[in-house]
């Protein structure tokens, strides 16, 4: 525990250091107060009612806010249109030359990206709140063009600030602000999950079954460490691809000769076919939530509760499966890496450069890809399965929820341990 705490202490040392995290903590708790502040002419209880299905996509967004779905917050949408036009933006920088020749200009030409996607999250929020306001026509109050105007200027404005505090975070604190605003959500859910496992005991002890009762929450934590523990063994695995550079003399100086290696992420994808197959499968019942609330049709009633059939967890380990291959595909280029090693006179040993090189490459990461496409799909339907098993149908550490925390985490003990290092103090990750 002492070996632990030392990089905090040595981290509150530093002047700087110290001033950073203060900042950091400052700001998410700003964002923690505006929780809690409702929008006028919007109905808390109606929008609470809506997320008590963990399992939807109002649920989801429940987690993420940190409750301010429930709370008719004005963070109601939370992060998601910047998330949503960072995606897009993604996307259309692979699809589009300019926008790909643009990202590769360097710091202006990817300020001028972000700049867009500034651009592109106030639309996004402004289309999504002005469906929430058609859609949740039982949570307003008056309905009118003055409430109209009140609540979607309100969420709109609502997510420019969260926007906003996270790029203060990326540059007067530390750590990404908008991952740390999505961890701090999460987080935030913990005392609520505590409720609902002492809960549990509570409802076995009353039918005198308390030790089936401790055995259940017992499992229910077991399992939640186990994947916490897998999923940061495969955050951080890599498979090393060595490449050698042939050495070349440039005047009377010899350059080249040295050995490294192309660093290939078991989990290229991160938590986005999580995201992407939890809003396809959550898309048809949301539709019937708000369309047809009160309908009597078997077909639509079955769509609208597929989250507690067994086949859901098969469609959704499928469509996890699909989307880390389409993701990893979108994202990662071998011909261009390939070339790129080729132009820097480098190789791979026992691999002629140019096509057999990008061959090789593809072939290694189709290999990693099954495997962390397989460590998606179990991470996000472990939980539904223990659910289905236990019960407990709102299980409060899905996969995404796991995933974002260990990655937020990591990612912030790196950048505090870069820090130290550079400062000769010892880090978190020695």
């Amino acid at each position: 525990m002492e070996n632990f705490l030392a990089p905090l202490k040595n981290a509150w040392k530093i002047p700087d250091l110290k001033k950073k995290l203060l900042i950091t903590f400052l700001l998410l708790v700003v964002y923690r107060v505006g929780v809690y502040i409702p929008v006028p002419g919007l109905s808390a209880s109606v929008l609470a009612s809506m997320a008590q299905n963990q399992s939807g996509l109002f649920g989801f967004l429940n987690i993420i806010g940190g409750g301010a779905f429930e709370n008719a917050s004005i963070f109601t949408m939370s992060i998601t249109p910047y998330i949503n036009a960072s995606i897009i933006m993604q996307l259309l920088t692979i699809a589009i030359p300019a926008l790909e020749r643009l990202q590769k200009e360097g710091e202006e030409g990817r300020k001028k990206l972000a700049q867009w996607v500034r651009y592109g999250t106030v639309i996004l929020g402004f289309l999504q709140a002005t469906f929430t306001y058609i859609g949740f026509r039982g949570a307003i109050v008056k309905p009118s063009v003055l409430s109209y105007l009140t609540i979607t200027f309100a969420l709109t404005a609502g997510t420019a600030f969260i926007m906003w505090l996270g790029e203060q975070i990326n540059e007067y604190g530390i750590g990404n602000g908008i991952s740390l605003i999505i961890f701090v959500n999460i987080i935030s859910r913990g005392p609520q999950a505590a409720s609902t496992l002492y809960g549990i005991v509570k409802a076995y002890s009353l039918d005198n079954k308390l030790a089936i009762g401790i055995l259940i929450v017992a499992a229910i934590i077991v399992v939640f460490v186990a994947v916490v523990m897998f999923v940061i063994w495969v955050t951080q695995a890599e498979r090393r691809i060595p490449v050698q550079y042939a050495k070349r003399v440039v005047g009377r100086k010899m350059y080249g000769g040295q050995s490294t290696h192309i660093p290939l992420k078991v989990n290229v994808s991160g938590v986005i076919p999580i995201i992407f197959a939890m809003s396809f499968l959550a898309f048809l019942p949301t539709l019937i939530g708000l369309v047809a609330p009160n309908t009597t049709s078997k077909f639509l009633l079955w769509i609208a509760n597929f989250h507690q059939h067994w086949l859901y967890m098969v469609v959704y380990a499928l469509l996890i499966l699909f989307f880390t291959f389409f993701y990893t595909i979108m994202v990662f280029n071998p011909v261009e890496l390939a070339n790129n090693i080729k132009k820097n006179g480098g190789f791979i040993p026992g691999i002629r450069p140019g096509k057999p090189t990008a061959d090789y490459i593809s072939k290694v990461l189709n290999r990693i890809t099954w495997f962390g496409a397989f460590f998606l799909a179990i991470v996000a339907v472990l939980p539904i399965l223990l659910g289905f098993v236990s019960g407990l149908r709102n299980v409060w550490f899905g996969g995404t929820s796991v995933l974002i925390m260990v990655g937020v985490a990591l990612d912030t003990m790196k950048a505090v341990e870069s820090q130290l290092m550079m400062r000769h103090y010892k880090g978190f990750l020695e």
